[in-house]
């Protein structure tokens, strides 16, 4: 029977747990969801590791912004992925740019080198690249194992042209891994096609605190709002996925 493999990204440890006891197979952990990802804390790995029984890729990138990196944030990203990889990384995930679109494949390597046989993901950054064949043959080149994508656009719904494409060229080259947005109709769609391996999905939410007194003229987030909300992911969508994936 046909297995499509559902990972979830997840920014909190609350968000982790909810994931892996409602069907998630594998988790993509990050910091910063307001920047779409950067790089968790090694304390929540450690404590996510010691509490699920699922594989836990980590996102690798030192800052929000863009993907074009100076000497000294590789750097960073180097360290990260030593650090992740001495306390059980199970993958990364990361992406690097130059400044003209196209895929930076020397500090790439570096990356992929340090992984060692630990599998890494290309991220979305690969849906900022300007050519994305030529962008998907690079990537295959250097050993990534997947690519994390929208299809280059702000939802797999409006990315599927480009995404059925890169499924039908991936073939067992490289897999293409759907996410942004991602709906199940979307994963219906794209599994009629053929070729389909994994998809990702973060079924997110935003709980009330549990705070019972606050102070109420004091703003802390940016976005109005998620003001005195936690972020986290909503267990019947995930169990919804989960569930139809089962069914297809």
């Amino acid at each position: 029977m046909k297995k499509i493999l559902f990972e979830a990204p997840v920014y909190t440890l609350e968000a982790a747990l909810l994931a892996v006891e409602n069907g998630v197979d594998r988790l993509e952990l990050c910091a910063d969801f307001g920047e779409g990802g950067t790089t968790p804390s090694l304390g929540l790995f450690k404590v996510i590791k010691r509490k699920v029984n699922v594989s836990v890729f980590v996102m690798i990138r030192p800052r929000g912004g863009d993907f074009v990196y100076s000497s000294s944030e590789i750097e960073v990203m180097k360290e990260d992925i030593h650090s992740f990889l001495d306390n059980g990384a199970d993958g990364f995930v990361f992406g690097i740019l130059n400044n003209m679109g196209e895929v930076n494949k020397t500090h790439c390597e570096e990356l992929i080198q340090i992984a060692g046989d630990k599998p890494c993901t290309f991220h979305r950054a690969f849906d900022v690249a300007l050519n994305k064949k030529a962008a998907m043959k690079e990537i295959v080149g250097l050993g990534f194992k997947r690519i994390l994508t929208s299809g280059g656009e702000n939802q797999v719904k409006e990315g599927l042209p480009l995404l059925l494409d890169l499924i039908q060229h991936a073939k067992d080259k490289i897999i293409i891994l759907p996410g942004g947005g991602l709906k199940l109709e979307d994963i219906v769609t794209l599994d009629k096609a053929g070729g389909l391996r994994e998809i990702h999905a973060s079924c997110k939410k935003f709980r009330p605190s549990s705070m019972l007194a606050s102070n109420e003229h004091l703003k802390l987030s940016l976005m109005e709002e998620t003001e005195g909300m936690v972020l986290t992911v909503d267990p019947d969508l995930m169990k919804e996925f989960s569930d139809g994936l089962k069914k297809i």
